[in-house]
């Protein structure tokens, strides 16, 4: 199926619509919304039903002066998309974790939810809300720490058959990685977001308010996505 697609057509790499990094009493969450715009070879195959895996993965890090940097947390989560052409509407499904044997059926997905355009879809996976990275307890007192956050499409959770030669074609490059510094103390939550130039505001899409909740509040989901 590959094949026949035109390995000169190149992806449109993400683009940061809003980054922030709040610390609070009870933990450091993180918020990103990214412009995601794949390529019109990855649209092809995804409307022919293969699944594309995106991960999110977070850590932070302690600095330390004598030694290399001390990982203090970490969290990541899995979004399997896929289009489903009897019903004509993408279908997407949230796990957190690492996939076993690089195997995306491995996942556990915790929510699903149904979505009329490929637009809407995507609009959710490029963001993350409030995503707690780490529980304040993790962050050790007069010490500096900083958030490195990736978000990538994993051709290692693609089935087998499309993995040979995909690594190599510009059309599949799809990543972006970034490092933030972390506030020393807690902060007001609405403080000011970080990470974009100076003077300049956070841009951000409005995504319906009917796509899938952050991290934080799983435990209501079931009123915007269904539980399987």
């Amino acid at each position: 199926m590959l094949a026949g697609l035109p390995a000169w057509a190149l992806a449109e790499q993400p683009q940061i619509l809003r980054e922030q990094i709040q610390r609070s009493a009870d933990g450091l969450y993180l918020t990103v919304r990214l412009d995601l715009a794949p390529s019109a070879t990855v649209e092809d195959v995804l409307v022919r039903g293969v699944p594309l895996y995106f991960v999110w993965q977070a850590d932070v890090y302690r600095q330390r002066w004598y030694w290399t940097d001390k990982r203090v947390a970490g969290v990541q989560r899995t979004l399997r998309l896929a289009y489903q052409p009897l019903t004509r509407r993408w279908r997407l499904s949230l796990a957190n974790g690492v996939a076993g044997s690089n195997s995306g059926a491995s996942l556990q997905y915790a929510l699903h939810q149904n979505f009329d355009t490929l637009a809407d879809a995507l609009a959710v996976v490029a963001r993350v809300t409030r995503w707690r990275v780490a529980d304040e307890a993790d962050l050790e007192p007069d010490a500096r720490h900083r958030v490195e956050w990736r978000m990538q499409l994993d051709l290692s959770l693609l089935p087998r058959p499309f993995q040979i030669g995909v690594a190599n074609q510009p059309a599949w490059n799809i990543a972006l990685a970034r490092r933030l510094r972390v506030p020393d103390k807690a902060e007001d939550p609405a403080a000011a977001d970080i990470g974009l130039p100076s003077g300049q505001p956070s841009k951000e899409r409005n995504p319906a308010d009917t796509l899938i909740p952050p991290d934080e509040g799983e435990s209501g989901a079931a009123s915007s996505a269904q539980r399987e």
